[in-house]
């Protein structure tokens, strides 16, 4: 029988006592709420001395009362943590690529901006992974994916020429010289 390490041990006691499915996802929801109700100041601000603060009291009462909603709900929990898990992997993933493009470059330094285009071209496929994480997390993907289950060739065929049509028009229709006159005022 292996035995199981000291660490492994903690990390299953966490587990028991909610650490994972209580007190970290209202730490990380209490987190972002607060912050966005203070950088929108959207409850308003208190004039002190006639200097401007945040309603810090409301903004902090708003993001418990939201955390304690979100944690009452075991669905949202568990859907928080599905998403940042694979959220997550996706971020290990863009740095295993940016580490297998440097060994490439010896040892020069490297960004993304040496390569136009890859940079816009890899947030966009960021976003869409994370939308794809999303769905999957809400168990939404699998209603998407069931239209490319019964796909006949009918079906593939109009969805590919729509698709290249609208192609076609997007490239038509783009004026070129507004890339030209943001390039001349940089």
């Amino acid at each position: 029988m292996v035995q199981e390490s000291a660490f492994r041990g903690i990390i299953g006691f966490l587990d028991k006592i909610g650490v994972y499915d209580v007190i970290l996802p209202f730490l990380l929801v209490f987190t972002i709420v607060f912050a966005i109700l203070e950088k929108t100041k959207v409850l308003g601000l208190d004039k002190i001395d006639g200097k401007e603060f945040t309603k810090k009291n409301l903004n902090s009462m708003v993001a418990f009362v939201i955390s304690f909603l979100v944690i009452a709900s075991t669905q949202l929990v568990s859907v928080i943590n599905e998403v940042l898990a694979n959220v997550v992997l996706l971020l290990i993933l863009a740095v295993c690529f940016l580490m297998l493009v440097g060994v490439f470059f010896g040892d020069q330094e490297f960004t993304l901006k040496d390569f136009p285009g890859w940079s816009k071209f890899l947030m966009i496929l960021m976003f869409i992974g994370i939308v794809v994480i999303f769905l999957n997390a809400l168990d939404w993907l699998k209603y998407i994916l069931v239209i490319f289950v019964y796909w006949d060739a009918e079906w593939a065929s109009t969805i590919i020429f729509f698709i290249i049509i609208l192609g076609f028009i997007v490239y038509i229709i783009r004026d070129p010289n507004t890339n030209k006159s943001s390039e001349k005022k940089d």
